[in-house]
């Protein structure tokens, strides 16, 4: 057959649009703390939390926290601890070799510890799963208890490349070995304020 019968043939027997199902979030309302329960979900997950009541003292606790760090690329203008500058004409090849990474997440994830990323805040799409260390520094009023909810709040963006980040990379073998930090970053930590 020929490219344009198989194209003609696809495209009549397309089948129709279904509509989204009705979803009664409510059913999945917790009368919980959220704090409490990201920070359960986020550990679970191999990764940390670090609460701060604001961010005056962010620097001061990532360099406690990492002190070893020196090849550091911020990509928020409240820390100055970035080392390396990147913008969104950076090689992603020419950060290879960086220490630590510290990004804005957007929004939070207290059923799974997960992180919601959006590509504007980590400048270069690389950046969250080349780095060795990766912190993400989130607001605790974007703290959410579902993905429902995210995924409400996301869905009102600009279609741009954004991710979910839950923990350090980690992978294993059928034989049960853990590696972590096998296709990203070794740890994450998560600073709430």
């Amino acid at each position: 057959m020929s490219r344009e019968s198989i194209l003609k043939a696809v495209k009549a027997n397309k089948p129709e649009t279904l509509s989204l199902p009705d979803i009664d979030l409510s059913v999945f309302d917790e009368d919980i703390n959220l704090i409490e329960r990201f920070k359960e979900n986020i550990e679970f997950v191999g990764g940390r939390l670090l609460e701060l009541d604001g961010l005056a003292t962010l620097d001061e606790e990532i360099k406690t926290l990492y002190p070893e760090a020196k090849k550091i690329v911020s990509c928020m203008k409240e820390s100055a601890l970035g080392t390396v500058p990147v913008s969104k004409e950076t090689d992603p090849h020419t950060l290879e070799d960086i220490d630590l990474t510290i990004i804005k997440g957007n929004f939070a994830v207290a059923e799974n510890g997960a992180v919601w990323v959006s590509e504007d805040d980590m400048v270069v799409r690389a950046l969250p799963f080349i780095t060795n260390d990766l912190i993400l520094v989130v607001p605790k009023n974007a703290v959410n208890l579902h993905m429902h909810q995210i995924f409400d709040a996301i869905s009102e963006r600009e279609r741009t490349f954004g991710t979910f980040i839950s923990g350090p990379s980690k992978t294993a073998d059928i034989e049960q070995c853990l590696v972590v930090g096998a296709h990203g970053a070794i740890s994450l930590t998560v600073v709430l304020f």
